[in-house]
């Protein structure tokens, strides 16, 4: 795995795309058509960020909002993958202060990116979604996530990163998604450690999951998941994943974890294939 600007880089490139909110059912509160460029500058030391916003016109119009900042470094609060996929988000989780989560997936000319949010209170309350492709490219949408794509079994690689040690750390990984009676659905992760099983019940594009803990799991357009605990706190950990079916046999997963001082503590980056 390359180092952190190294992976940065794998996101070089023009991306032509929508920013969509939506409430925290999935359903589509308004979109704007982007552009985002991140372009090398001084022999691969900079890279400067513009992004342009459009209104109804679209490309054809001048943008709304036009916003550029020079990079020279990566802040703590945002990890990058070897692929370019990156997790970044709330470094600390506090009383009556809004936390979030950004995902960003990369591959096939296409970047899915998935932002996350709780608000004071910490109950879930919206996202965002930005779909987009490489500018000359023939990359195209995925179609809706159903429950029909994810059943099976899925293997692959995670690689992690803790906070306080940024090199990754490798390990096998093993997802089963088992359809149950009565529209039920059994997720189980193998990633080190004592397995993670979750179960819930479709109810239109959302799987409820309960326990103790309740979470709440988005099927989204263009092929995404999110899955969110309904509440977060300072004084329990937690876990915020988004995924990405790339295609037919790919999914990529981000997780970021939180303990239970509601400090960010670790991000894992998850490929997996569909095992026939």
């Amino acid at each position: 795995m390359g180092n952190q600007w190294e992976n940065f880089r794998r996101n070089l490139g023009e991306w032509r795309g929508s920013f969509a909110n939506l409430d925290r059912e999935g359903n589509l509160l308004g979109s704007t058509a982007s552009i985002l460029t991140l372009e090398s500058r001084e022999e691969g030391r900079c890279v400067l960020f513009r992004l342009r916003r459009y209104g109804d016109g679209g490309y054809d119009t001048p943008p709304l909002q036009d916003h550029q900042q020079e990079y020279r470094s990566l802040g703590k609060q945002v990890v990058f993958f070897e692929n370019g996929s990156f997790s970044k988000g709330s470094l600390q989780v506090a009383p009556a202060t809004r936390s979030g989560a950004e995902f960003g997936f990369v591959g096939h000319d296409r970047r899915w990116r998935l932002v996350q949010l709780h608000g004071e209170s910490g109950a879930f309350e919206s996202l965002v979604l930005i779909r987009e492709f490489r500018a000359g490219s023939q990359a195209v949408e995925r179609p809706a996530l159903s429950p029909e794509q994810l059943v099976g079994t899925w293997v692959g690689q995670a690689a992690t990163v803790e906070a306080d040690w940024p090199v990754p750390s490798q390990a096998e990984c093993r997802t089963s998604i088992e359809a149950l009676p009565g529209q039920g659905l059994r997720f189980t992760t193998e990633l080190g450690g004592t397995p993670e099983v979750l179960e819930g019940r479709l109810q239109g594009s959302v799987v409820a999951i309960g326990g103790s803990r309740p979470r709440q799991l988005n099927l989204l357009p263009d092929g995404g998941s999110s899955l969110v605990p309904l509440q977060v706190s300072h004084r329990e950990g937690f876990t915020v994943e988004a995924g990405w079916l790339s295609s037919p046999t790919e999914r990529q997963r981000l997780i970021r974890r939180y303990n239970d001082r509601g400090e960010w503590v670790s991000a894992s980056h998850l490929i997996e294939t569909r095992v026939a």
